[in-house]
């Protein structure tokens, strides 16, 4: 079952059928326990249109109201490395080989809604960095009562130069405006998302594919109850929480994404989200 956040309607998406729900604050729409089975009763008393399939695909916003999107950091071994390369002439290279293995994860504040977009919009890459990548993330919607209710695909944007000159600058490398996209649906099930399922981020420069790689969800290190227990140890979410669950692909160190790019992130069950480059 898939909801989408569209300027008509809040769709949902059950078995090929489409149904405009009755719900119109978003926040409340998708924060409530066992949300599955409450769409399940809400598609009962609703009748499918045919027509908003078309809406679904084509006026999809990001699937965010007034929740805050926080991130994982150093989930999969790729990322490790490549963390510890980037940082390793100001010494902090340690620093992403400890928490790899630390009980504790690394979690942070990526955006508010304010700064977060959807598929089919844009994203940007700082002026004063010289360094910018993609990273393609198995997003977690978490309700006020810390279930994990949906997922959707996300994408952190990064300034990779900016944090390994510090990991300290951590923040400006990570959050700023449109840093953060979301989409194009939250992706609800009444079980956990299958383990083998297949993340895959291609860019498109000029029209030709320039870079291409996939890695499945089972290569993450941590569990995602594990990641959600820490976020929601001292923090409260009254509307709920989206979680980016860190990247297992990350681009060679001579690569950066260039104003005008396409950046395609797709995840099996729950679609693709898809942006292109701007600066501001």
């Amino acid at each position: 079952m898939k909801i989408y956040k569209t300027t008509k309607a809040f769709i949902i998406e059950n078995e090929g059928q489409y149904y405009s729900s009755k719900h119109t604050n978003w926040d409340s729409f998708i924060n409530r326990d066992n949300l599955f089975q409450e769409l399940q009763k809400e598609i009962q008393s609703l009748t499918a249109s045919p027509e908003l399939k078309k809406v679904a695909s084509e006026d999809n916003l990001a699937p965010i109201q007034n929740q805050e999107v926080w991130a994982s950091g150093v989930t999969y071994l790729r990322s490790k490395r490549a963390r510890m390369e980037e940082s390793k002439d100001s010494g902090g290279g340690d620093f992403y080989d400890r928490v790899y293995d630390a009980d504790r994860p690394e979690l942070f504040f990526k955006a508010t809604a304010g700064r977060v977009v959807g598929n089919g919009e844009n994203i940007r890459i700082r002026r004063d960095s010289k360094w910018n990548v993609p990273e393609p993330e198995l997003t977690l919607f978490i309700n006020t009562s810390g279930q994990i209710s949906g997922y959707t695909v996300g994408n952190d944007v990064s300034s990779r130069d900016i944090e390994g000159e510090n990991p300290l600058y951590l923040p400006q490398a990570k959050s700023y405006d449109k840093s953060a996209a979301l989409g194009p649906c939250i992706y609800v099930s009444d079980k956990p998302i299958d383990p083998e399922s297949e993340i895959k981020l291609e860019i498109f420069r000029n029209g030709e594919n320039v870079f291409s790689q996939n890695i499945q969800v089972n290569q993450m290190k941590r569990t995602q109850a594990d990641l959600v227990k820490y976020l929601y140890t001292e923090c409260t979410f009254d509307n709920g929480c989206f979680l980016m669950t860190g990247t297992g692909i990350i681009p060679e160190d001579e690569f950066s994404l260039q104003v005008n790019d396409k950046v395609e992130i797709s995840i099996e069950n729950i679609g693709t989200l898809s942006n292109t480059v701007e600066t501001k």
